[in-house]
């Protein structure tokens, strides 16, 4: 077994950053995946894990999708040439027709999108978005009912 082995996803690649908090406050009724257009010493932060999506949105400007609020921190060995910015906006990479689709949805129909993944694909950094609505309080607490109940009944039947 090697050494400092990477958790597998269920898209494939190796997971670089989750969103936990997304599937708390939302909804997320369909997701989708998109490329991210990054600079080198960002690659690096990915890399080294060192990303944080939990206070990220994406918004849709001019026809295109931006991650706006994801943490990037950079590698101490960066480039002096450079200045990195960890909280810059950055362009998603999706085909128009999901672009078309998703701009009709958050326009119309109330929803909004969150990223819930960041992981690897062949090399590449991916991001994953959920097209989602938010959780009233009621829901919340009627989810996280849901989820002690199934605890509970896991620890019944390990008993008995």
């Amino acid at each position: 077994m090697a050494k400092g082995k990477k958790k597998k996803s269920a898209t494939g690649g190796s997971t670089i950053a989750l969103n936990k908090k997304a599937g708390h406050e939302y909804h997320i009724e369909q997701r989708f995946e998109c490329g991210l257009a990054l600079e080198g010493w960002e690659v690096k932060g990915l890399r080294a894990g060192r990303v944080q999506l939990k206070e990220s949105y994406v918004k849709i400007l001019h026809g295109e999708a931006f991650l706006i609020g994801a943490h990037i921190s950079p590698l101490t060995s960066a480039s002096t040439h450079v200045t990195p910015d960890p909280t810059r906006s950055r362009k998603l990479l999706l085909h128009k027709s999901e672009l078309n689709r998703l701009i009709g949805q958050t326009e119309r129909a109330g929803y909004t999108l969150v990223p819930t993944a960041m992981y690897w694909k062949r090399g590449r950094a991916k991001l994953e978005i959920g097209l989602a609505k938010g959780k009233k309080l009621h829901d919340k607490r009627a989810t996280e009912k849901d989820r002690d109940w199934q605890r509970e009944k896991e620890r019944l039947f390990k008993q008995g």
